[in-house]
């Protein structure tokens, strides 16, 4: 009689039946009890009904979800879970662990809860609970939800992001669970503004209503296994600076061994340590560089101390570099050239505005100007005013420069090999650094990679705008064009 108590006690404890039910492939390929680590273990005990998880890699966050789902439905009737990853593959992947540690149930437990739907998306239970896969939860009733690797969803699938929230979390009403974890994919989309938010009402002490989401994070050195004792392992001085610093950060100690695991890794991560492997969170969507043209050279420029606020020398000229939209955004740089130092002191887009309205803009600035570079389809002469910008201009008194049209790909190295001279002011070109850190290759689904042309999006314009000042830069000693080399430009656009 005690025996059955207890096993209807041990039964009765959620916690008891993740910790001695359900089987896993451990790393090894091995099949073994799972049991929760330590990230997984402070998940659970710190989840709300909306979590967002940023954490770092390999950590089983996906595979804890997974079990605390299949859990909750086996024993509880008619709840319905969801699954969504950023590939059908993963998302198969993960089904694939739900479906194993059912199956390795004992067999006392599967006859009282045997399965009525058993297919490659769905598990439906005699209880009237399911759990499946999709790509979307749209029309579901779900009680939980999981997003895998939702930072990867927004970079790559913007608008399967946007379709998952105002779609899929659409589906949860107030009070139901949904699990959203990713590593870090840049500094745009939902994912990053979620983390942002949250983190935000976390840093704030703010009481959370059941659809705000808790910020969960799960750094690289709270990991035990993270460490190897390599004792003959030179560190080096700048790692070794940072490791110094970052125990000022978490007010915490780092052992030799976690230091050494840390500096081996990295040889192979290399500029995607901080993103797979991140002490902060900040520093996860600082450092997350897949796709992204100037990833790398904007954090540089960070570390280096090159966005600060930036002196303005009235003794030199003060030139602009624009991208002109016709019916989009129009986005411009103020920069001097200071020796071989580039300093950048302001950047402004808007939009729906005539081009009298950034002229205008110009004028209103207390400076000394040198030479406004534009991009050569300002020649073009438009059907409603039969002027170019570069005539509507002038009548403004602005003398516009025309950069030659060396193509996207060259003017993007243009970029990247200007980009270590450069000087940013902080505040005043924050949208412009901004612009820079996420302009990206477009993602290519039909061939699982970066295609070799820009992804058309916020950045963009402030990205062709420096381009602009990037190609240009030439010009700035020079008398712009003759009048045979503008009437040839103008000519090609007649």
């Amino acid at each position: 009689m005690l025996e059955i108590e207890q096993a209807e006690s041990h039964l009765n404890d959620p916690l008891w039946r993740l910790n001695h039910l359900y089987s896993i492939i451990d790393k090894s390929g091995t099949k073994s009890l799972f049991q929760l680590n330590w990230a997984q273990k402070k998940l659970y005990h710190d989840m709300w009904y909306c979590n967002l998880i940023l954490k770092a890699r390999q950590l089983g966050i996906s595979t804890f979800v997974c079990l605390l789902f299949l859990d909750r439905i086996l024993f509880n009737s008619n709840q319905h879970a969801g699954i969504i990853a950023h590939t059908r593959e993963d998302a198969e992947m993960m089904f694939r662990r739900v479906k194993f540690a059912y199956d390795s149930l004992p067999e006392e437990l599967k006859n009282l809860r045997q399965v009525n739907t058993d297919n490659a998306r769905e598990l439906q239970f005699n209880n009237g609970s399911t759990i499946r896969i999709g790509t979307s939860m749209r029309s579901s009733t779900l009680q939980y939800l999981h997003v895998s690797e939702f930072g990867k969803i927004s970079a790559r699938y913007p608008d399967k992001a946007r379709e998952i929230v105002i779609g899929s979390l659409n589906a949860l009403g107030a009070g139901q669970y949904v699990f959203i974890e990713s590593t870090a994919e840049g500094r745009e989309g939902y994912f990053y503004q979620m983390c942002k938010e949250a983190q935000a009402n976390k840093d704030s002490g703010k009481k959370l209503s059941l659809f705000d989401f808790r910020f969960h994070f799960f750094p690289w050195w709270g990991h035990k296994d993270y460490r190897i004792d390599s004792e003959n392992l030179i560190i080096p001085e700048h790692l070794s600076s940072y490791f110094n610093a970052l125990e000022g950060q978490i007010n915490g100690k780092l052992e030799r061994e976690q230091r050494t695991w840390y500096v081996k890794r990295a040889i192979t991560q290399g500029d995607d340590m901080k993103r797979e492997f991140p002490s902060t969170p900040d520093e996860a969507f600082e450092s997350s560089n897949e796709g992204l043209y100037y990833g790398r050279q904007i954090v540089e420029a960070r570390q280096q101390g090159r966005t600060r606020s930036v002196y303005y020398d009235a003794n030199t000229p003060v030139n602009s570099a624009w991208d002109l939209g016709f019916n989009d955004s129009t986005a411009i740089w103020l920069f001097q050239k200071c020796g071989q130092e580039i300093h950048l002191l302001e950047y402004y887009e808007n939009s729906g505005e005539a081009l009298t309205h950034y002229l205008q803009y110009l004028k209103g600035k207390p400076y000394t100007y040198g030479k406004h570079l534009v991009p050569h389809d300002a020649a073009v002469h438009e059907y409603s005013t039969g002027l170019s910008r570069v005539e509507v201009a002038k009548n403004h008194g602005i003398h516009f420069t025309v950069v030659p049209d060396i193509g996207i790909n060259e003017g993007i190295d243009a970029v990247r090999n200007l980009l270590n001279r450069c000087w940013f002011d902080e505040i005043k070109c924050v949208k412009g650094i901004t612009a820079l850190e996420n302009y990206k290759k477009q993602w290519n689904d039909r061939h699982g990679c970066w295609s070799s042309l820009p992804l058309h999006n916020f950045a963009s314009h402030g990205a062709d705008a420096f381009r602009m000042m990037a190609v240009g830069l030439g010009k700035l000693e020079s008398k712009g064009l003759t009048a045979t080399e503008w009437r040839q430009l103008r000519a090609a656009y007649m």
